[in-house]
């Protein structure tokens, strides 16, 4: 009789350690799932993160700046897809170094938009050497980050990256 039940003993010690086992196993597969997305602004050299901001697939991204030469506003718009950055349009208000001189725009209240069918770049990452001058700004879904004064006017890269539920308490 004592056997038995030490044997139902150690028979029920080791069904709830391998309960324990399986629990465990499926946290650590759970943390481990991609949960969203997330933009990041970093440091090119150091790799000091500036900028977090989770998005979604479709969320809207822009760089607004004054073109140096020019000394008028650009505005260059990108679509979240998975970890692409897609760009989709640009606005301008004059033709300049750098800006598409023989696309095809449209004129909005005297803002030249290029807005083609196709990606105008997809892109991983964007490097990004935020100016005083230039005033960079970063919309994210319409939030405004001064990035200039975010980085110190340090070239940063501009990343989308998955983020699991162990980033979530890192």
């Amino acid at each position: 009789m004592i056997g038995e039940t030490t044997a139902r003993r150690r028979r029920a010690i080791a069904a709830a350690a391998a309960a324990v086992a399986v629990a465990v196993a499926l946290a650590s597969v759970a943390a481990a799932a991609p949960t969203g997305l997330v933009l990041v602004v970093e440091d090119v050299d150091t790799g000091e993160r500036y900028v977090t901001q989770e998005v979604d697939d479709g969320s809207t991204v822009a760089l607004e700046y004054m073109h140096s030469v020019e000394q008028s506003r650009v505005y260059d718009e990108y679509r979240v897809d998975g970890r692409t950055l897609v760009n989709t349009r640009m606005e301008f208000e004059s033709y300049g170094w750098g800006l598409p001189s023989g696309a095809d725009v449209r004129t909005v209240d005297g803002t030249f938009v290029y807005e083609p069918a196709e990606p105008i770049a997809e892109l991983d990452s964007l490097l990004v050497s935020p100016g005083r001058i230039a005033g960079h700004a970063l919309l994210i879904d319409g939030r405004r980050y001064d990035l200039v004064a975010a980085t110190n006017a340090s070239d940063v890269r501009i990343r989308i990256e998955r983020r699991s539920l162990t980033d979530l308490f890192t």
